[in-house]
């Protein structure tokens, strides 16, 4: 299950060089701490007693501050090298390599005062970096880059890329060591949603699966009585308007709702993707959106019709934004208009990402197996606000995983029709469809009412090496 919020720590590399200001050195270990924790990060760093002014410079300094991070590992999201002077290259390459941690690592170079530029204030950080940069590169170790070259910490810039950062080492931390549920085979239509479970294992995403008869059968042995059915019961009547749903799919639903759970338990899952049509509907009598609704609002990311790497693609999302992500169809145009369509589905749709919520029976496969078996669904409206899309792939004939992911909005353009819905608007919509009928992307996609398409491209590209798109590219 997934892990409870934790506040995301840094390990902090402050770099110093002999001839360089010592005191910038000193001053500016103590600045980026006091910010960092401004901004409610944790750091871990040297102090004053462990080496010069808690700074590393010489190998004997890189090895206390290896030695340090190595302690400190699973506390550790990423590292952020500090570059108040010019630093010492290879002290800082020294340390990393020792630590052998395989985080994220921020490389932040401070600014120059053009009034200060004698031999007692000069900095040469400008510089520094692409010395620092250059000797990580030799030594394969993988970095990352603030906006702009040189940036003072208490700056707004300096605030929005520590986030930003923060963002690429929760998608990064969360991937490596995270475990995906399938309930139910695929479903038999869908060749859509066929996955490599051995290539996203090498990625460090294990894959756990579990039949719907065993689901049924366990759901079948609960009495209604139980006090974690009642719980459940109680919970979902207080998640949304239940008015016109009978009382024996409630139940149904709170049943599944505690086998799902149990299991997630069990098996230390994060996320899982759901075989949501038909047997569920003809062999227990509802569908599972509801649950999983209530599951993607706790960041326990659902996707529906087994679409594992559907799933994989909202929690990317969720780590990233720290907030509920949706699957949703690219499912019709809006008009004339290139730069808008039409999301949808039908739905299992988190409750914080609608303006409002019923319950109601599925309409797409009522006609098939009967309105009555197919309570459960959430209907609403998608609410304006920013948009983040992802969408990754598993593509066996290549070896690879690969991907797309961009920024747009929804919006409150008038649309009337069933399930969950919403209009969006992507800049350069023509170019992004042309892309996904070209590389043969699902019609699936991940949502989230955010803007992290730049955090989660570096995650993905820059340490997972899976050849993610972004778009506008």
């Amino acid at each position: 299950m997934a892990a409870k919020a934790r506040k995301t720590t840094f390990g902090v590399l402050v770099g110093n060089r002999g001839f360089f200001p010592d005191e910038l050195a000193r001053e500016g270990r103590e600045i980026v701490i006091r910010r960092l924790g401004e901004l409610g990060y944790g750091a871990v760093v040297l102090g004053p007693r462990d080496t010069k002014f808690g700074c590393v410079e010489t190998w004997e300094d890189a090895k206390k501050c290896a030695e340090l991070f190595r302690k400190h590992r699973d506390n550790l999201d990423g590292i952020i090298v500090t570059l108040p002077n010019f630093g010492d290259e290879r002290g800082i390459a020294d340390t990393l390599k020792l630590a052998g941690l395989e985080a994220p690592v921020l490389v932040h170079a401070w600014q120059d005062d053009a009034t200060k530029m004698t031999l007692a204030h000069r900095r040469d950080s400008f510089c520094g970096k692409m010395s620092a940069c250059n000797n990580l590169r030799q030594y394969g170790i993988r970095y990352s880059l603030t906006q702009r070259h040189t940036v003072n910490p208490d700056t707004r810039a300096f605030a929005e890329d520590i986030h930003w950062f923060a963002s690429v080492c929760r998608v990064v931390r969360g991937l490596r060591n995270c475990r995906i549920g399938a309930l139910g085979a695929r479903p038999a239509a869908f060749n859509t949603v066929r996955f490599s479970e051995k290539l996203l294992q090498a990625s460090g995403i294990s894959v756990e699966t579990l039949d719907l008869s065993e689901v049924f059968g366990r759901a079948g042995r609960l009495s209604e009585r139980e006090p974690k059915v009642k719980r459940r019961l109680e919970a979902i009547k207080g998640y949304t308007k239940t008015g016109g749903v009978p009382s024996e799919a409630l139940v149904k639903m709170a049943k599944l709702a505690v086998v799902v759970h149990d299991w997630m338990n069990t098996c230390e899952l994060d996320a899982i993707a759901v075989q949501c049509w038909t047997s569920m509907e003809e062999f227990f009598g509802v569908v599972p959106c509801t649950v999983m609704s209530m599951l993607s609002d706790q960041l326990m990311s659902s996707a529906c019709e087994t679409d594992i790497a559907g799933t994989v693609s909202m929690h990317v999302l969720a780590l990233a934004s720290g907030s509920p992500s949706f699957l949703l169809d690219w499912n019709n145009n809006y008009g004339d208009e290139p730069d808008k369509c039409v999301c949808f589905h039908c739905s299992n749709l988190p409750k914080s990402c609608f303006e409002d919520t019923k319950m109601d029976f599925q309409d797409i496969i009522a006609g098939t197996v009967g309105k009555e078996n197919t309570y459960g669904t959430i209907q609403g409206r998608i609410k304006k606000g920013p948009m983040t899309f992802c969408r990754v792939s598993t593509f066996d004939t290549e070896g690879s995983i690969a991907g797309y992911v961009g920024e747009g909005e929804f919006t409150n353009d008038p649309l009337k029709t069933f399930g969950g819905f919403g209009v969006a608007r992507v800049p350069g919509m023509q170019e992004l469809l042309q892309l996904i009928c070209r590389e043969g992307f699902e019609h699936h996609v991940a949502a989230n009412h955010s803007q992290v398409a730049r955090a989660v491209h570096e995650a993905l590209t820059n340490y997972l090496d899976w050849h993610v798109h972004l778009h506008p590219g």
